[in-house]
This record gives C-alpha cells, structure tokens and sequence, in this order.
C-alpha cells in the first residue's frame, strides 16, 4: 500500500470526483481506504447508551484504493507514488515532481 493514514489524496474516479480529503484509515486486505468527507452514506441507528436519540447517522464508507491519488503536499496536484532508498532508509516519492513525501 502506498498510500497511509493521515495522506491528502484526490478522488479520480465516480461520483465525487475532484474532491479531496484526508485518509482516515486503510483498509489493507480489502484494498480500500476511508476520505473524511467522501462517499457519505446514510446508516439508520436504534437508540443506545452511546447515541441515545438513534436516527439518521451520516458517516463515510470505504472506496477502493486505485479510485484515488495521493497529493503531493509542495505543488498540491495529484500524483503517483514511488519508492526509493535515501540515506539507507526506504521513503516515498512523488512520481511527478521528485518530491520526498516522507520526512
């Protein structure tokens, strides 16, 4: 997986094209990751001690990985993902510019 927690990726693909967002959490078996604020759905909850009133939760659910790319946090434009070793330790590059994404 080149793309981790905590990444801003773009949406390439389906109904909410264009936007980008913040990866929430990867899904690795799957091959699917969670974007704060893409692919809301609508979950309908019985009333409990954690949500008392129950109704009508908006949450995000999963899209799968090669619907997205990551973006590269110096020219903010959609890019691929590489990988290559600096100074012994292996990081992540920006295939369009070069740029280390790992620090």
């Amino acid at each position: 997986m080149r793309i981790k927690k905590g990444d801003i990726v773009k949406v390439i693909t389906g109904g909410y094209k264009g936007k980008t967002g913040k990866v929430l959490k990867v899904l690795t078996k799957e091959n699917r990751v969670i974007v704060e604020g893409v692919n809301i759905v609508s979950r309908h909850s019985k009333p409990s001690n954690a949500n008392p009133d129950g109704g009508i939760i908006k949450k995000e659910a999963p899209i799968h990985i090669s619907n997205v790319l990551m973006v590269d946090p110096k020219t903010n434009e959609a890019t691929r993902v590489g990988y290559t070793v600096v100074d012994g330790k292996k990081v992540r590059f920006a295939k369009k510019t070069g740029n280390v994404l790992d620090s």
